[in-house]
């Protein structure tokens, strides 16, 4: 039986929640942190000394607790410094059976071994609300048994945190470096001292009171730490010193050595209401206007108004408008409130080490001509960004849309399409659309202003262009047929005959992406590795291709849609029969080394003109690579990665998309080892893709509308966070809830069709389910698929491992059978390749379900909800009725609560219409006061109910808002 415990708030609220860890009541100042990775760097951080860290992503512990191996320069490899520094960890669920390659122990023994309690079973998005809305606060986690007021509340801001976590002697790391570096250690993370060795730095570590001298080093660093600064008068006194000269040494301060800095110079710091803990936090660069995407940790921020007149702001957060960093305006001084060398989230700015290091360097030869504030606004200026009498607006902007619906190519184009059109609107400018599928929304009356049924083909467009000679066009909307028209119309001198500007990515990028022979080309430039691969002309080429790289091999078609003619050859005669059928629908064929097994990875990235760059969403396919990413059941965000391959990968993205010169959003796909952290860029779509619209439901973040803002030259710090209406949309989503999507076929539609699956996309729709537990969504998932399926059902079909080694479409129904008849998640990872964490939670499901075959009490009831069953599953489980388990359940007050989908994770208010029910959860987002009138749409999209009553259900809700305005403005009166 599981121990209990309470976190209880200081002005008397209580949390309930299971006990893991140690087993240990603790107090300490309640905080919230919204990154979805990162727990061993963010516990090991210094800073949250005396903290109990509540982690808004509800799913922690996912790829376990890695070695505590030592890296270079003798610092370790995984962690921020020797030991766990947070009071106790607040958590929604914890992974009790991990998997990752790195993995050697759960987290629940981890924090064992270091004597630090965690909570789970909490609802944290009611948790963080709360902290927001009130402010941080002192709380208490008090385990059953121990009585409450034996455990008193402890404010840490008012004892020395510092003088706790700084280390007693000096510390010398990479003493062959040639730059001498004193860093002042008020909690300092091994990352930071790595980045300055590794840029060729001999750096001395001293304790935060350590007596200073110029003498003694060419450069000041100045760390980060807990607590309140004004507790650091020796280092403020120390520092003073030095920096209070005519001629100081370059200073280089982090967080609370940003605090300190600007407290040495006479400024003011404050207590933040709740601080700043969280991987998205977007910071302006005061000069340049870029936004940056900052990983950060802090309750204390600088006062700007209090600056001394020689000193400037040097970056100001997007959202809150705090300050974010100082300069001085001559002297080589500066410093950031956010972490740059985050080993726990993006690294975007690691580059100030960089400035830091150059400038000590010139200043110890004498020859620092700049100023450090110019070399910051040189190094951060954008030399490729538009100048403002460049970005001309167009008055008359053509869309092309995707034409009939295909597999691969349908509602989501739709929808694409429909958010450009209102992006445009907004802005005043005139939209053109071309598109002949009649059961559209974006062909309806009210969006575009003038509509062409016609093909999208070169011949018909520039009939369309000679006609209504619009000033711009856009191309990444419409699917792969836009965008092959689009370079059919360029190649043919089209556009630029009637000065028809394209929006957005140009189309020089858009062929690097399709043309496997230049991507691979413009990937070698920037050191990025694609999947061994070759494209062929003839079959014989092909055949040469396929002996060169060893089979199996993939062959793919190039410049086509959703894997057409694509599949996998283990010998010359495959390779041969499909190479034939490829050549039918393309000139070029790409034979690729198969990567079968790895996991396949995508990310959804977004770019400006003016070069801010974000990753909005990253999914993980649960099916490994070998299976087209449209027929996978895909997760959002990715479970099996671990913070260093989460952000490697996230690095790649905006490295490629700034390679490329894509000007909106794009799509990258990745095939990662499972045993290690090699990876292979698969391929990148520099359009919206049906991966797009998924994103864009699953974060709240609408890609389409934004990228045809950006497609005007709109900078994207000027966009609004469409979730908050008061954040910028320079951001990147924090999720705190799980989504999951299933893919539908229709393949028994067809006589002697193969239900296999493949390379090659056969699914006709595709479901999205959200819960706040993997087992919630996914089984909300195979229900949403089809209306006769209770859930991961073992009665489907038989076991066959012919069938667990070969994918079908039912695939997953195998899966369940083989749970149930006793197949232990090695052999299914053997048979599968599917990820051991999938694999264990799909196990949960099947293990709970044999637990309801004996007796349903109130916890095992609250369980199965919890894990997604529905009262149908249930009742078939225990043979009685829906009814009977339904009134058991309400007998039992286990009744669901509605949260809203939200891209930050709670930290701002949300105002979304997006929303989702949990068991998960103690209270409701919302409360339901007003009367509503409910809209049944049509679920998932299958041959004979597709796009067109998408159109109904949005024809029906846009009536029903004019009938309420007109409801409401008779009713004022009264």
């Amino acid at each position: 039986m599981a121990t209990l415990a309470t976190l209880i708030l200081e002005d008397g609220e209580r949390f309930r929640g299971r006990l893991f860890g140690a087993n240990v009541s603790v107090s300490g100042e309640v905080v919230f942190q919204t990154g979805m990775v990162g727990y061993p760097e963010a516990l090991t951080d210094p800073s949250y000394r005396c903290q109990l860290l509540t982690l808004t992503y509800p799913l922690i512990g996912n790829y376990g607790v890695p070695n505590d191996t030592e890296g270079e320069f003798g610092l370790s490899q995984w962690f921020e410094s020797s030991k766990i520094h947070a009071a106790a960890l607040i958590i929604g669920e914890l992974s009790e059976d991990p998997s990752h390659w790195s993995s050697v122990k759960s987290l629940d023994q981890w924090l064992k071994e270091h004597g630090i309690p965690g909570l789970q079973g909490v609802d944290t998005r009611c948790l963080t609300k709360k902290i927001r809305e009130k402010g941080t606060m002192l709380g208490k986690l008090v385990v059953d048994g121990t009585p409450e007021d034996s455990i008193l509340f402890d404010n840490p801001d008012q004892r020395n945190l510092v003088q706790e976590v700084s280390m007693k002697e000096p510390r010398v790391f990479n003493p062959s470096g040639s730059l001498r570096i004193t860093a002042v250690d008020c909690g300092i993370k091994y990352n930071q001292i790595r980045c300055l060795a590794q840029r060729g730095a001999r750096v001395t570590v001293v304790p935060w009171d350590h007596p200073l001298d110029a003498n003694d080093f060419d450069g000041l660093f100045i760390s980060n730490g807990p607590g309140d600064p004004q507790f650091c008068q020796a280092t403020i006194s120390n520092v003073r010193k030095l920096v209070c000269v005519d001629q100081p040494k370059p200073v280089f301060g982090i967080c609370l050595g940003h605090q300190l800095l600007s407290l040495v110079i006479g400024a003011k710091t404050y207590k933040m209401k709740y601080g700043n803990r969280g991987h998205n936090q977007p910071c302006l660069h005061n000069g340049t206007n870029r936004c940056f995407i900052t990983s950060q940790n802090h309750g204390f921020a600088v006062d700007p108004d209090t600056l001394p007149n020689d000193w400037d702001v040097l970056f100001t957060n997007a959202n809150d408008h705090t300050s974010e960093g100082i300069v001085h305006n001559s002297k080589p001084l500066f410093s950031v409130q956010f972490h740059p060398e985050h080993m726990a989230g993006p690294t975007d700015l690691v580059s100030l080490f960089d400035v830091f290091l150059d400038t000590v360097k010139d200043f110890k030869e004498g020859s620092a001509g700049k100023s450090v504030k110019q070399r910051l606004m040189d190094h951060l200026t954008y030399s490729g960004a538009p100048k403002p009498d460049e970005v001309v607006r167009p008055k008359k902007v053509l869309i092309l849309g995707s034409g009939g619906l295909s597999i691969g190519q349908a509602g989501e184009f739709d929808y694409s399409g429909s958010q450009a059109i209102k992006a445009l609107k907004e802005e005043n400018i005139q939209t053109v659309l071309i598109n002949p599928n009649i059961a559209t929304v974006q062909t309806s009356k009210g969006l575009a202003d003038k509509v062409y049924f016609l093909p999208i083909t070169p011949d018909y467009v520039t009939q369309v262009i000679k006609n209504e000679r619009p000033d711009g066009v856009l191309l990444t909307f419409g699917g792969q047929t836009a965008l092959n028209c689009g370079v059919e119309l360029t190649k043919m001198g089209v556009l630029e005959k009637y000065k028809v500007r394209v929006l957005g990515t140009p189309v020089a990028s858009i062929e690097m992406t399709e043309d496997r022979k230049i991507f691979v080309e413009k990937m070698e430039e920037i050191n990025e590795h694609v999947a061994p691969s070759e494209a062929a002309l003839s079959v014989e080429q092909a055949i040469a291709a396929a002996e060169r790289l060893g089979f199996p091999v993939l062959v793919r078609s190039a410049f086509a849609l959703g894997g057409l003619g694509s599949g996998f050859a283990n010998n010359r005669e495959e390779l041969i029969s499909l190479v034939m059928s490829a050549f039918a629908h393309t000139s070029q064929v790409l034979v690729d080394k198969s990567l079968k097994g790895w996991k396949e990875i995508e990310y959804e990235v977004v770019r400006d003109a003016y070069d801010n760059c974000i990753t909005v969403c990253n999914m993980e396919n649960i099916d490994p690579l070998g299976i087209h990413t449209g027929e996978s059941i895909v997760v959002a965000p990715s479970q099996t990665l671990n913070d260093h391959e989460y952000n490697m990968l996230r690095n790649t993205a905006i490295k490629v998309i700034r390679h490329l010169g894509i000007v909106g959003e794009c799509n990258i796909q990745y095939a990662l080892n499972p045993e290690s952290d090699q990876y292979y860029i698969i391929e990148v779509n520099a359009r919206l893709s049906r991966s797009s619209a998924l994103a864009s439901k699953a974060t709240g973040y609408p890609l389409a509308y934004v990228a045809a803002k950006l497609g005007l030259g709109i900078p994207l710090p000027q966009l609004k966070n469409s979730v908050t209406n008061s954040t910028t949309a320079n951001f990147e989503p924090s999720l705190d809830y799980c989504v999951v999507k299933v893919p539908r076929w229709d393949l028994s539609k067809f006589l002697r069709v193969s239900t296999k699956i493949g390379s090659s996309m056969k699914s006709v729709g595709e479901v999205m389910a959200i819960g706040r537990s993997f087992e919630e969504a996914f089984q909300k998932a195979l229900r949403m698929v089809d209306e006769n399926c209770v859930g991961f059902d073992h009665t489907i079909k038989p076991v066959s491992e012919k069938e667990l080694q070969t994918p079908t479409d039912k695939r997953i129904f195998v899966l369940a059978s083989a749970f149930k008849a006793g197949y232990s998640v090695d052999q299914l990872y053997e048979l599968t390749k599917i990820d051991r964490w999938f694999l264990h939670k799909m196990k949960n499901i099947a293990d709970h379900e044999r637990l309801l075959e004996n007796t349903i009490p109130l916890e095992v009831m609250r369980k199965a909800k919890q894990l997604g069953f529905s009262d149908k599953q249930i009742a078939l489980a225990i043979q009685s009725t829906e009814l009977a388990v339904r009134k058991l359940r309400h007998d039992y007050s286990i009744l669901p609560v509605v949260k809203q989908i939200d891209t930050v994770a709670a930290e701002w208010p949300a105002h979304t219409n997006y929303l989702y029910l949990t068991y998960h959860g103690t209270e409701n987002d919302l409360s339901f006061n007003e009367p509503h009138v409910m809209v049944i749409g049509s679920g998932v999209y299958r041959i004979g109910s597709s796009v067109e009553f998408d159109w109904c259900a949005v024809g029906c809700i846009t009536e029903l808002r004019k009938v309420r305005l007109v409801l409401w403005s008779q009713l004022a009166p009264f």
